[in-house]
């Protein structure tokens, strides 16, 4: 199956986890944004060079065992 979009190319990601960090975890994330405007829940928004980096990403947050709830590419037609 050919696929027009180009997953292993850089690329905008928003991972949305349940849990809220503070700022201290912004070098451990890769210097991803962290948007902290609900109390349950945390949107790290930032660029990730590859699938590889994108699992490395999702790795770090189960290693520090913070519930996943999304992960979405962002495309440039959104803003991003």
């Amino acid at each position: 199956m050919t696929d027009n979009r180009k997953y292993d190319e850089p690329g905008v990601y928003q991972i949305r986890v349940s849990g809220v960090l503070d700022d201290r975890w912004s070098d451990w994330f890769d210097g991803f944004s962290f948007d902290k405007s609900s109390v349950t829940e945390t949107v790290l928004t930032g660029c990730v060079t590859d699938q590889a980096a994108l699992h490395g990403l999702i790795s770090k947050i189960r290693d520090i065992g913070l519930p996943l709830i999304s992960v979405e590419r962002i495309e440039k037609d959104k803003g991003i």
